[in-house]
């Protein structure tokens, strides 16, 4: 083999090197999706679940769902869905929540990432009472 074969043979070599690394890096090393920060987001408060949230609700868990949507899912311990008008909770939560996601600074992740989140309600018998979402149109200024 001449000198000009090795250069050559030496330049494809290390050309092949640099995107090889190039690929590696883009596979091993690039962020999460969203979908998977959502995920340890939700493992990681899912770890001090559940939590009263007042004297009559409460944070049992927080899953993270396909779309970049993460859903809420609560108790209110001391009432029974016959005794509750699911359309008044809504309409005196959801303004509350859709506030508290644009202002509070432990939501800017959600803010920045278009985060739809979703806000189930169950009574103190485990009956579904109420399930609304605040995605980022109602959040957005």
């Amino acid at each position: 083999m001449n000198e000009q074969q090795r250069k050559i043979y030496s330049g494809i070599g290390i050309a092949i090197g640099i995107i090889g690394f190039y690929i590696v890096k883009s596979f091993l090393f690039q962020a999460p999706s969203i979908d998977k920060q959502n995920m340890m987001i939700a493992s990681e408060i899912n770890k001090s679940c559940p939590i009263m949230v007042d004297s009559e609700t409460r944070l049992d868990n927080l899953i993270a769902l396909p779309e970049n949507i993460l859903a809420y899912n609560y108790t209110l311990i001391n009432l029974v869905k016959d005794s509750l008008n699911p359309l008044e909770i809504e309409k005196a939560v959801k303004p509350m929540m859709a506030k508290t996601i644009k202002t509070h600074p432990d939501m800017e992740y959600q803010r920045k990432n278009k985060t739809t989140l979703s806000y189930n309600y169950r009574d103190m018998n485990g009956e579904h009472v109420l399930q609304f979402s605040i995605g980022p149109k109602d959040y957005e200024e």
